[in-house]
């Protein structure tokens, strides 16, 4: 869907304000379902279960995906599995934060 490409592009406009990277190619968004009606789904994680900035980094998410033509409304489930690492982040990411 088309919608779908605008919504992941609209999430790469949110940085992890600790890492310096959008949470995107960072890895935590675990699924993302755009139905046909406006209704946007988001499964995502953070790097790490106390990260202080979850509520603000929902937040960022849930704005960026409104904004987006044809989304109604999104629901944001954070989940901690499975746990985040490294493997998950995008070879751009790995290169932006030197670890290729």
């Amino acid at each position: 869907m088309a919608i779908e490409s605008d919504i992941v592009r609209a999430i790469r406009q949110v940085y992890d304000p600790e890492i310096s990277v959008n949470i995107y190619d960072l890895g935590l968004i675990y699924e993302l379902k755009a139905e046909e009606d406006g209704k946007v789904y988001i499964k995502m994680t953070m790097t790490s279960p106390t990260c202080p900035l979850a509520d603000d980094l929902i937040r960022d998410v849930n704005d960026a995906v409104k904004d987006v033509p044809g989304v109604k409304d999104v629901k944001i489930e954070l989940v901690f599995e499975p746990a985040w690492d490294e493997s998950r982040m995008s070879e751009a990411a790995k290169l932006e934060l030197g670890l290729l």
